[in-house]
Protein backbone atom coordinates (compact mmCIF):
# COMPACT_ATOMS: atom_id res chain seq x y z
CA UNK A 1 0.00 0.00 0.00
CA UNK A 2 0.90 3.51 -0.39
CA UNK A 3 1.50 4.60 2.72
CA UNK A 4 3.52 7.45 4.84
CA UNK A 5 5.99 5.08 5.82
CA UNK A 6 6.48 3.76 2.44
CA UNK A 7 7.21 7.49 1.06
CA UNK A 8 9.56 7.82 3.20
CA UNK A 9 11.20 4.63 2.63
CA UNK A 10 11.19 5.82 -1.38
CA UNK A 11 13.14 9.12 -0.50
CA UNK A 12 15.55 7.61 1.82
CA UNK A 13 16.45 5.11 -1.15
CA UNK A 14 16.45 7.27 -4.02
CA UNK A 15 18.49 9.73 -1.80
CA UNK A 16 21.91 10.47 -3.70
CA UNK A 17 20.24 9.02 -7.06
CA UNK A 18 18.34 12.09 -7.99
CA UNK A 19 19.22 15.48 -8.97
CA UNK A 20 18.10 18.23 -7.52
CA UNK A 21 14.47 19.92 -9.26
CA UNK A 22 13.79 22.60 -7.25
CA UNK A 23 10.62 25.03 -8.16
CA UNK A 24 11.14 27.73 -10.22
CA UNK A 25 9.01 30.86 -10.15
CA UNK A 26 7.29 32.02 -13.24
CA UNK A 27 7.01 35.72 -13.64
CA UNK A 28 5.26 35.01 -17.24
CA UNK A 29 2.90 32.29 -16.29
CA UNK A 30 1.73 34.29 -13.08
CA UNK A 31 0.97 37.46 -15.01
CA UNK A 32 -0.49 35.43 -17.80
CA UNK A 33 -2.72 32.95 -15.14
CA UNK A 34 -3.55 34.94 -12.06
CA UNK A 35 -1.87 32.39 -9.91
CA UNK A 36 1.42 32.63 -8.26
CA UNK A 37 2.41 29.62 -10.84
CA UNK A 38 5.84 27.90 -9.76
CA UNK A 39 7.41 24.85 -12.29
CA UNK A 40 9.00 21.48 -10.84
CA UNK A 41 11.11 21.18 -13.54
CA UNK A 42 11.32 17.16 -13.71
CA UNK A 43 12.85 17.87 -17.37
CA UNK A 44 15.92 18.04 -15.61
CA UNK A 45 16.18 15.44 -13.74
CA UNK A 46 18.13 11.94 -14.13
CA UNK A 47 17.79 10.69 -17.64
CA UNK A 48 15.30 13.33 -18.27
CA UNK A 49 11.95 12.56 -16.47
CA UNK A 50 10.51 11.95 -13.31
CA UNK A 51 10.47 8.05 -14.41
CA UNK A 52 13.53 7.56 -12.53
CA UNK A 53 12.02 7.27 -9.16
CA UNK A 54 9.52 4.92 -9.66
CA UNK A 55 11.79 2.60 -11.75
CA UNK A 56 15.30 2.47 -9.38
CA UNK A 57 13.05 2.72 -5.89
CA UNK A 58 11.38 -0.48 -7.78
CA UNK A 59 14.53 -2.40 -8.57
CA UNK A 60 16.07 -1.80 -5.29
CA UNK A 61 13.15 -3.96 -3.90
CA UNK A 62 13.35 -6.81 -6.17
CA UNK A 63 14.79 -9.97 -4.84
CA UNK A 64 17.86 -11.60 -6.27
CA UNK A 65 15.76 -14.11 -7.92
CA UNK A 66 13.82 -11.80 -9.91
CA UNK A 67 17.01 -9.75 -10.74
CA UNK A 68 18.87 -12.84 -11.97
CA UNK A 69 15.87 -13.69 -14.37
CA UNK A 70 16.09 -10.06 -16.10
CA UNK A 71 13.90 -7.58 -16.36
CA UNK A 72 11.45 -5.99 -18.87
CA UNK A 73 8.94 -3.38 -19.53
CA UNK A 74 7.09 -1.52 -22.01
CA UNK A 75 7.79 2.23 -22.43
CA UNK A 76 6.93 5.31 -24.79
CA UNK A 77 10.29 6.42 -23.46
CA UNK A 78 10.71 7.83 -20.53
CA UNK A 79 10.25 4.85 -18.07
CA UNK A 80 12.14 2.85 -20.40
CA UNK A 81 15.27 5.07 -20.02
CA UNK A 82 14.19 5.08 -16.13
CA UNK A 83 14.23 1.02 -16.00
CA UNK A 84 17.93 1.24 -18.21
CA UNK A 85 19.48 3.66 -16.15
CA UNK A 86 18.31 1.93 -12.92
CA UNK A 87 18.95 -2.16 -14.59
CA UNK A 88 22.60 -0.57 -15.22
CA UNK A 89 23.32 0.60 -11.96
CA UNK A 90 22.19 -2.57 -10.29
CA UNK A 91 23.88 -4.79 -12.96
CA UNK A 92 21.22 -6.50 -14.19
CA UNK A 93 20.23 -7.54 -17.68
CA UNK A 94 16.84 -5.37 -18.96
CA UNK A 95 14.59 -5.68 -22.07
CA UNK A 96 12.23 -2.80 -22.95
CA UNK A 97 9.55 -3.01 -25.52
CA UNK A 98 8.69 0.55 -27.16
CA UNK A 99 6.23 1.04 -29.62
CA UNK A 100 7.50 2.18 -33.18
CA UNK A 101 6.24 5.84 -33.08
CA UNK A 102 8.43 6.11 -30.09
CA UNK A 103 10.80 9.30 -30.80
CA UNK A 104 14.21 8.44 -31.60
CA UNK A 105 15.91 9.87 -29.13
CA UNK A 106 14.21 7.76 -26.65
CA UNK A 107 15.36 4.63 -27.99
CA UNK A 108 18.76 5.57 -28.37
CA UNK A 109 19.35 6.87 -24.82
CA UNK A 110 17.99 3.65 -23.77
CA UNK A 111 20.26 1.77 -25.93
CA UNK A 112 23.00 3.90 -24.29
CA UNK A 113 22.10 2.65 -20.88
CA UNK A 114 22.75 -0.65 -21.66
CA UNK A 115 18.89 -2.01 -22.30
CA UNK A 116 18.19 -4.16 -25.53
CA UNK A 117 15.49 -2.54 -27.25
CA UNK A 118 12.32 -4.58 -29.20
CA UNK A 119 10.49 -1.89 -31.37
CA UNK A 120 6.74 -3.65 -31.65
CA UNK A 121 3.24 -1.83 -31.93
CA UNK A 122 2.31 1.40 -32.72
CA UNK A 123 1.20 2.38 -29.16
CA UNK A 124 2.15 1.71 -25.24
CA UNK A 125 -1.07 -0.51 -24.83
CA UNK A 126 0.30 -2.88 -28.33
CA UNK A 127 4.16 -2.83 -26.75
CA UNK A 128 3.00 -3.60 -23.01
CA UNK A 129 1.00 -6.97 -24.89
CA UNK A 130 4.01 -7.68 -26.49
CA UNK A 131 6.33 -7.02 -23.37
CA UNK A 132 3.59 -9.26 -21.23
CA UNK A 133 4.25 -11.71 -23.97
CA UNK A 134 7.83 -11.83 -23.33
CA UNK A 135 8.01 -11.96 -20.06
CA UNK A 136 6.05 -14.88 -19.65
CA UNK A 137 7.85 -16.93 -22.64
CA UNK A 138 11.27 -15.89 -21.15
CA UNK A 139 10.64 -15.96 -17.66
CA UNK A 140 11.58 -12.22 -17.15
CA UNK A 141 10.55 -9.95 -14.51
CA UNK A 142 8.24 -7.45 -15.23
CA UNK A 143 8.42 -3.79 -14.22
CA UNK A 144 5.16 -2.62 -14.92
CA UNK A 145 5.51 1.95 -16.14
CA UNK A 146 2.48 2.51 -14.03
CA UNK A 147 0.38 -0.15 -12.83
CA UNK A 148 2.33 -1.28 -9.93
CA UNK A 149 1.88 0.49 -6.36
CA UNK A 150 5.71 0.52 -5.54
CA UNK A 151 6.19 2.45 -9.26
CA UNK A 152 3.76 5.22 -7.97
CA UNK A 153 5.23 5.30 -4.26
CA UNK A 154 8.72 6.14 -6.51
CA UNK A 155 7.36 8.69 -7.81
CA UNK A 156 5.06 10.24 -5.47
CA UNK A 157 8.43 11.77 -3.68
CA UNK A 158 8.15 14.45 -5.72
CA UNK A 159 5.35 15.92 -3.59
CA UNK A 160 7.84 15.42 -0.56
CA UNK A 161 10.09 18.28 -3.14
CA UNK A 162 7.15 20.49 -3.62
CA UNK A 163 6.61 21.07 0.19
CA UNK A 164 10.00 21.52 1.09
CA UNK A 165 10.58 24.63 -1.51
CA UNK A 166 6.78 25.59 -1.05
CA UNK A 167 4.81 24.70 1.89
CA UNK A 168 2.45 27.31 1.47
CA UNK A 169 1.51 25.54 -2.12
CA UNK A 170 -2.21 25.67 -2.70
CA UNK A 171 -2.27 23.64 -6.26
CA UNK A 172 -0.40 20.87 -7.91
CA UNK A 173 -1.53 19.88 -11.30
CA UNK A 174 0.25 16.27 -12.29
CA UNK A 175 0.36 14.70 -15.80
CA UNK A 176 -1.89 11.81 -16.38
CA UNK A 177 -1.20 8.36 -18.28
CA UNK A 178 -1.58 5.31 -17.00
CA UNK A 179 -2.04 6.83 -13.49
CA UNK A 180 1.51 5.93 -11.61
CA UNK A 181 2.45 9.59 -11.46
CA UNK A 182 -0.59 11.24 -10.45
CA UNK A 183 -1.65 8.48 -7.75
CA UNK A 184 1.66 8.76 -5.88
CA UNK A 185 1.56 12.59 -6.05
CA UNK A 186 -1.98 12.73 -4.80
CA UNK A 187 -1.54 10.23 -2.08
CA UNK A 188 1.56 11.64 -0.56
CA UNK A 189 0.45 15.35 -0.66
CA UNK A 190 -3.17 14.69 0.95
CA UNK A 191 -1.19 13.16 3.96
CA UNK A 192 1.56 16.22 3.70
CA UNK A 193 -1.74 18.01 3.98
CA UNK A 194 -5.18 17.43 3.53
CA UNK A 195 -6.30 20.85 2.06
CA UNK A 196 -4.03 21.30 -0.87
CA UNK A 197 -5.96 20.65 -4.34
CA UNK A 198 -4.38 17.61 -7.05
CA UNK A 199 -5.37 18.02 -10.36
CA UNK A 200 -4.65 15.94 -12.80
CA UNK A 201 -4.38 16.64 -16.51
CA UNK A 202 -4.81 14.59 -19.45
CA UNK A 203 -4.91 15.48 -23.31
CA UNK A 204 -8.13 15.39 -25.17
CA UNK A 205 -7.35 12.85 -27.46
CA UNK A 206 -6.20 10.10 -24.57
CA UNK A 207 -8.58 11.02 -21.74
CA UNK A 208 -8.75 7.38 -20.18
CA UNK A 209 -8.45 8.00 -16.75
CA UNK A 210 -10.77 10.78 -16.96
CA UNK A 211 -13.58 8.14 -18.44
CA UNK A 212 -12.59 5.78 -15.79
CA UNK A 213 -13.01 7.90 -12.91
CA UNK A 214 -16.36 9.29 -14.29
CA UNK A 215 -17.62 5.30 -15.01
CA UNK A 216 -16.09 4.58 -11.44
CA UNK A 217 -13.82 1.73 -13.18
CA UNK A 218 -11.17 1.01 -15.53
CA UNK A 219 -12.41 2.08 -19.33
CA UNK A 220 -10.21 1.32 -22.09
CA UNK A 221 -10.75 3.85 -24.88
CA UNK A 222 -10.95 2.30 -28.37
CA UNK A 223 -8.64 4.71 -30.12
CA UNK A 224 -5.95 7.44 -28.86
CA UNK A 225 -4.85 10.46 -30.72
CA UNK A 226 -2.42 12.82 -29.57
CA UNK A 227 1.16 14.47 -29.78
CA UNK A 228 1.93 13.86 -26.29
CA UNK A 229 2.84 10.00 -27.06
CA UNK A 230 4.37 10.37 -23.04
CA UNK A 231 0.35 9.59 -21.63
CA UNK A 232 -0.96 7.92 -24.91
CA UNK A 233 -2.04 5.28 -22.82
CA UNK A 234 -5.90 3.75 -23.75
CA UNK A 235 -6.29 1.74 -20.90
CA UNK A 236 -5.13 3.00 -17.50
CA UNK A 237 -3.67 1.28 -14.00
CA UNK A 238 -6.43 -0.59 -12.09
CA UNK A 239 -4.00 -0.68 -8.67
CA UNK A 240 -3.79 3.33 -8.50
CA UNK A 241 -7.45 3.83 -9.93
CA UNK A 242 -8.75 4.09 -6.14
CA UNK A 243 -6.07 6.33 -5.03
CA UNK A 244 -7.02 8.91 -7.52
CA UNK A 245 -10.57 8.11 -6.30
CA UNK A 246 -10.20 9.04 -2.61
CA UNK A 247 -6.80 12.28 -3.22
CA UNK A 248 -7.26 13.25 -6.81
CA UNK A 249 -9.67 16.75 -6.91
CA UNK A 250 -10.76 16.80 -10.29
CA UNK A 251 -8.81 16.49 -14.24
CA UNK A 252 -8.53 18.88 -17.00
CA UNK A 253 -8.24 18.14 -20.75
CA UNK A 254 -5.96 19.99 -23.11
CA UNK A 255 -6.09 20.27 -26.36
CA UNK A 256 -2.89 19.34 -28.62
CA UNK A 257 -2.87 22.84 -30.20
CA UNK A 258 -2.43 24.05 -27.07
CA UNK A 259 0.64 22.06 -26.13
CA UNK A 260 2.10 23.61 -29.11
CA UNK A 261 1.84 27.25 -27.76
CA UNK A 262 3.14 26.39 -24.18
CA UNK A 263 6.42 24.55 -26.10
CA UNK A 264 7.21 28.05 -27.76
CA UNK A 265 6.08 30.05 -24.59
CA UNK A 266 8.71 27.38 -22.56
CA UNK A 267 10.99 27.70 -24.73
CA UNK A 268 11.34 31.97 -24.61
CA UNK A 269 10.21 32.34 -21.21
CA UNK A 270 12.16 30.15 -19.46
CA UNK A 271 15.33 28.73 -22.08
CA UNK A 272 13.37 24.73 -21.13
CA UNK A 273 12.85 22.18 -23.55
CA UNK A 274 10.11 19.80 -22.01
CA UNK A 275 8.66 17.50 -24.00
CA UNK A 276 4.72 17.38 -25.06
CA UNK A 277 3.79 15.52 -21.96
CA UNK A 278 5.30 17.33 -19.73
CA UNK A 279 4.14 20.49 -21.14
CA UNK A 280 0.36 19.15 -20.14
CA UNK A 281 -0.10 21.18 -16.50
CA UNK A 282 1.52 24.04 -18.08
CA UNK A 283 -1.44 24.42 -20.52
CA UNK A 284 -3.80 23.65 -17.82
CA UNK A 285 -2.57 26.56 -16.30
CA UNK A 286 -5.00 28.49 -18.28
CA UNK A 287 -7.63 26.36 -17.36
CA UNK A 288 -7.84 26.57 -13.43
CA UNK A 289 -11.00 27.65 -11.38
CA UNK A 290 -8.95 29.93 -9.13
CA UNK A 291 -6.86 33.73 -8.84
CA UNK A 292 -3.87 34.33 -6.56
CA UNK A 293 -3.14 31.23 -5.48
CA UNK A 294 0.35 29.23 -5.67
CA UNK A 295 0.09 26.56 -7.86
CA UNK A 296 2.55 24.20 -8.57
CA UNK A 297 2.65 22.94 -12.30
CA UNK A 298 4.86 19.41 -12.30
CA UNK A 299 6.91 19.43 -16.01
CA UNK A 300 7.48 15.67 -15.99
CA UNK A 301 10.18 15.21 -18.51
CA UNK A 302 11.99 16.36 -21.75
CA UNK A 303 13.01 13.68 -23.99
CA UNK A 304 12.38 15.26 -26.96
CA UNK A 305 14.26 15.12 -30.46
CA UNK A 306 15.17 17.70 -32.85
CA UNK A 307 13.24 17.02 -35.61
CA UNK A 308 10.03 16.84 -33.07
CA UNK A 309 11.06 20.21 -31.87
CA UNK A 310 11.42 22.00 -34.82
CA UNK A 311 7.72 20.63 -36.09
CA UNK A 312 6.37 21.88 -32.97
CA UNK A 313 8.20 25.45 -33.10
CA UNK A 314 6.80 25.42 -36.91
CA UNK A 315 3.36 24.72 -35.99
CA UNK A 316 3.39 26.91 -32.79
CA UNK A 317 5.03 30.36 -35.22
CA UNK A 318 1.74 29.77 -37.40
CA UNK A 319 -0.60 29.57 -35.06
CA UNK A 320 0.19 32.59 -33.42
CA UNK A 321 0.73 34.36 -36.46
CA UNK A 322 4.16 34.55 -36.50
CA UNK A 323 4.40 33.06 -39.86
CA UNK A 324 2.33 32.92 -42.20
CA UNK A 325 1.31 33.40 -46.34
CA UNK A 326 -0.80 35.17 -48.26
CA UNK A 327 -1.50 35.09 -52.03
CA UNK A 328 -2.26 38.48 -54.69
CA UNK A 329 -2.68 38.55 -58.54
CA UNK A 330 -0.34 40.95 -59.97
CA UNK A 331 -0.09 42.09 -63.40
CA UNK A 332 2.34 40.78 -65.71
CA UNK A 333 5.03 43.61 -65.91
CA UNK A 334 7.98 44.42 -63.99
CA UNK A 335 8.89 45.78 -61.07
CA UNK A 336 5.40 44.32 -59.42
CA UNK A 337 6.68 41.66 -57.31
CA UNK A 338 9.63 44.36 -56.41
CA UNK A 339 6.66 47.12 -55.34
CA UNK A 340 4.95 43.87 -52.90
CA UNK A 341 8.16 43.34 -51.17
CA UNK A 342 8.88 47.13 -50.99
CA UNK A 343 5.83 47.45 -49.18
CA UNK A 344 5.94 44.26 -46.81
CA UNK A 345 9.56 46.08 -45.83
CA UNK A 346 7.79 49.21 -44.65
CA UNK A 347 5.49 47.29 -42.15
CA UNK A 348 8.75 45.53 -40.73
CA UNK A 349 8.08 42.20 -42.21
CA UNK A 350 10.88 39.50 -42.75
CA UNK A 351 9.78 37.49 -46.02
CA UNK A 352 11.29 34.17 -45.74
CA UNK A 353 9.46 32.54 -49.09
CA UNK A 354 8.30 33.81 -52.83
CA UNK A 355 6.46 32.03 -54.86
CA UNK A 356 5.85 33.75 -58.31
CA UNK A 357 3.72 31.52 -60.78
CA UNK A 358 3.53 33.02 -64.36
CA UNK A 359 0.82 30.15 -65.40
CA UNK A 360 -1.44 30.76 -62.73
CA UNK A 361 -3.67 31.91 -66.21
CA UNK A 362 -4.00 30.62 -69.38
CA UNK A 363 -3.70 34.84 -70.54
CA UNK A 364 -1.19 35.28 -68.81
CA UNK A 365 -1.74 39.28 -69.45
CA UNK A 366 -4.80 38.83 -67.19
CA UNK A 367 -2.46 38.21 -63.85
CA UNK A 368 0.43 36.10 -62.04
CA UNK A 369 0.15 34.41 -58.27
CA UNK A 370 2.58 35.76 -56.20
CA UNK A 371 2.93 33.74 -52.71
CA UNK A 372 4.68 35.17 -50.06
CA UNK A 373 5.82 33.77 -46.83
CA UNK A 374 7.14 35.95 -43.88
CA UNK A 375 7.75 36.49 -40.32
CA UNK A 376 5.50 38.70 -38.52
CA UNK A 377 5.52 39.72 -34.69
CA UNK A 378 1.69 38.41 -34.25
CA UNK A 379 -1.74 39.03 -35.28
CA UNK A 380 -2.15 42.50 -34.98
CA UNK A 381 1.41 42.72 -37.19
CA UNK A 382 0.10 40.37 -39.37
CA UNK A 383 -2.93 42.68 -40.10
CA UNK A 384 -0.66 45.54 -40.44
CA UNK A 385 0.88 44.24 -43.28
CA UNK A 386 -2.36 42.77 -45.06
CA UNK A 387 -3.92 46.44 -44.79
CA UNK A 388 -1.17 48.61 -46.44
CA UNK A 389 -1.35 45.91 -49.21
CA UNK A 390 -5.01 46.07 -49.93
CA UNK A 391 -4.82 49.95 -49.15
CA UNK A 392 -2.46 49.68 -51.86
CA UNK A 393 -4.81 48.51 -54.29
CA UNK A 394 -3.42 44.68 -54.22
CA UNK A 395 -6.28 41.65 -53.14
CA UNK A 396 -3.96 40.19 -51.18
CA UNK A 397 -5.47 36.98 -48.93
CA UNK A 398 -4.35 35.07 -46.20
CA UNK A 399 -4.25 31.48 -47.34
CA UNK A 400 -3.21 27.80 -45.56
CA UNK A 401 0.03 27.48 -43.72
CA UNK A 402 0.56 24.08 -43.52
CA UNK A 403 3.05 23.91 -46.32
CA UNK A 404 4.98 26.69 -45.45
CA UNK A 405 8.26 25.37 -45.08
CA UNK A 406 8.02 22.98 -47.57
CA UNK A 407 10.60 23.71 -50.55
Amino acid sequence: MMTLEAFKAARSELRGVLRDTHLIHSAYFSKETGNQVWFKPENMQVTGAYKIRGAYYTISMLSEEEKERGLITASAGNHAQGVAYAAQKAGVAATVVMPTTTPLIKVENTKNYGARVVLHGGTFDEAASKAAQLAKSQGLTYIHPFNDLRIATGQGTIAYEIFSDLPEVDVILVPVGGGGLASGVATLAKLLNPGVRVIGVEPEGAASMKASLKAGRIVTLPQISTIADGVAVKTPGDKVLPYLQKNLDGIITVRDEELVNCFLDMTEKHKMIVENAGLLTAAALYHLDCKGQNVVSILSGGNMDVITMASIIQHGLINRSRVFTFSVHLPDRPGELLRVAELVAKQNGNIIKLEHNQFFNINRQQGVELRVTLEAFGVTHKRAILDALQHAGYDAAEIGTSSVYNN
